[in-house]
Order: structure tokens, then sequence, then C-alpha cells
């Protein structure tokens, strides 16, 4: 699991958590350490003064399922302010039943939402080989956000599905310098929340 977060000063104001919970897409698998997007979201949001912590608690090869199991846990142990729930590829990629990936995902978020945080559901994609099945897999995610009301990220690796070089042997893990491409496409969705009073 990749882990991260401020040091806090004992005394002080708790400082707002942005809690990442995904998978390897977000716990750097293959990356140095710091590489990963979260962690350089973590810089963006010192550079623009904005005041948050960002926990991540994403772990490779996790399903809903095993996020759903941990979830409760996390959730009280982080208290976040925004959530970023980005799983669902390891289910897609497994052939794993849709219906229960969305249930699972619809659980973390109904939950978020009771403990009063702001989600942000990250969509991801199957490749074209996965056939119809890939069809459905990217329509869960639009439609769970206009279930949910979560905000959306339509695709976390949007401009750098189809370019070889953005990715690692396996073609499934994006490189380092494919990190900041992928902040940006969840920073178009973020910066929103994190000025709403809501």
């Amino acid at each position: 699991m990749a882990l991260s977060a401020a040091v806090e000063t004992p005394g002080a104001p708790k400082t707002p958590i942005i809690l990442v919970y995904g998978d390897s897409l977000s716990a750097g698998y293959g990356l140095a350490r710091g590489a990963e997007w979260p962690s350089l979201l973590q810089r963006r949001l010192k550079r623009e003064a904005l005041d948050y912590n960002v926990i991540n608690a994403s772990i490779s090869g996790e399903t809903t399922a095993g996020g759903r199991a941990r979830f409760d846990k996390a959730l009280a142990r982080y208290r976040p302010v925004v959530l970023i729930l980005e799983l669902g590829a390891n289910d897609g990629l497994r052939g794993l039943s849709l219906k229960q990936s969305a249930e699972n995902l619809e659980y973390m978020i109904l939950k978020a939402r009771q403990s009063n945080a702001r989600i942000l559901l990250v969509g991801m994609r199957l490749p074209p080989n996965y056939g119809a099945y890939a069809g459905r897999f990217a329509r869960l995610f639009p439609a769970l956000s206009h279930k949910t009301g979560a905000s959306l990220v339509d695709f976390l690796l949007a401009g750098i599905e189809t370019n070889p070089a953005m990715f690692q042997p396996d073609g499934l893990h994006p490189v380092a310098k494919a990190q900041p491409i992928m902040l940006d496409n969840v920073w178009a969705k973020l910066q929103p929340m994190l000025k709403s009073k809501k």
C-alpha cells in the first residue's frame, strides 16, 4: 500500500485530508517513491497554497470488493473531507461481475457521503479486445456518478491511453512521465471541489 501524509504538529488544528483510495494506478506500481500522481497532487496543493494533506491508501491489485472490505476502517481512521475513489480497473481486467462492482463502489460513495466527504469518482476503460464487456464497463462510472451525484473524472488515462511510450513494459501501468497528465485529468474535477463550501 502506498501511504503518504504530511506530519501534523501536536496541538495544531488538523489539516483536512484528501483520501486517494485506489489500485496500482494510484499506488505507483513500478515507479520511484514520490513519482505517482497522488504525491504530485500533494506538491500541487502546496504550490497553490491549498491546505490539505493527501493520504494515499491505494493498494496494487485492489478490486472493488477488496476496497469495500477495508473501507469502513479507512474512513474512520482518516475522516477525509474529499474521497478520490479510483477502483474498478482490476474488476474489469478479470471480467468480474459489473453489477457487483457497481454495488461495491456505490457502497463506498454512500458511506463517504454519510461522513460528509465530497466524492470524486475516477472512471476507467478497458482495451477494445474486451468486446461488449468493455462498453458496459465504461458506462458503469458515469451511471454511478449520475445515480449518486458523485463528481466524475471521465477517464484517468485520457491523453496517454494510445501512446505505448507512456506505459511500462506490461502495457498496463503508466510510467513516471505520464503521472502529471493523470494528475491534470484528476485536477480538472478536483479543484472546483476544493473551493466548495458544501
